[in-house]
């Protein structure tokens, strides 16, 4: 979405929200120790909610950066139409790494991206992918509380309603959000969501697979 202005809506509605439930709920692990040696230290909470979030093998031949936002129609095209085939092809047999940047563009997209970052690390990527699947929904229905809406979603996702209001009322990272935002468009001269950043050169605007594929050849 070129920031001047917004595209018409996409398809979702409340059947979608009914089948994302499952693909959204949380999924028990136990860590492993080993006896010989004691557990590294907790990252603190702060660290969590602002480390990377990415998708794929850290170690793949080409790492792509996605400005995004949560209200942008293009970017949720993209992840609907573009980003399964190159989940697919590419991230899975570890060719591409993606890296996720936000980039809100307006204040409920903000608002988004910060529930988004309290969620585990692990069901980030999930939540994300729902939230542009049903943005008719919570992000532009009218006569709603988008953050209320918001707030349905992130229970789908297993998310406890304190843990949601800490998200929403975190000062600390909306201002992290916003200053990582301001150098991005700085460093990178983003005008445009959603952008992409491979091997150094930004490219804009949501594209097919094999433009894609193409650019990361």
């Amino acid at each position: 979405m070129f920031l001047s202005r917004r595209s018409t809506l996409l398809l979702a509605g409340q059947t979608a929200v009914a089948g994302i439930a499952g693909a959204l709920a949380p999924r028990s692990a136990r860590a492993q120790q080993s006896p010989q040696a004691p557990a590294p230290a907790a990252a603190s909470a702060e660290d969590e909610h602002r480390a990377p979030r990415t998708l794929g093998d850290p170690a793949a031949k080409v790492t792509v950066m996605e400005f995004f936002s949560l209200t942008c129609t293009h970017c949720a095209a993209f992840a609907r139409d573009t980003m399964p085939q190159i989940e697919k092809e590419l991230v899975t047999p570890g060719q591409v790494r993606f890296v996720y940047r936000d980039y809100p563009l307006d204040q409920v997209a903000l608002t988004a991206a910060m529930v988004a970052r309290y969620l585990p690390a692990e069901r980030y990527v999930r939540f994300v992918n729902a939230l542009f699947a049903n943005q008719d929904r919570w992000a532009f229905a009218r006569g709603v509380n988008s953050t209320e809406e918001l707030w349905k979603m992130a229970a789908l996702a297993g998310m406890g309603r304190p843990t949601f209001d800490e998200a929403v009322a975190d000062t600390g990272l909306r201002d992290w959000i916003l200053q990582q935002q301001q150098a991005d468009r700085d460093h990178w001269k983003i005008d445009a969501t959603p952008s992409f950043v491979i091997n150094g050169q930004k490219y804009s605007g949501e594209m097919t697979f094999d433009a894609f594929r193409k650019l990361v050849s």
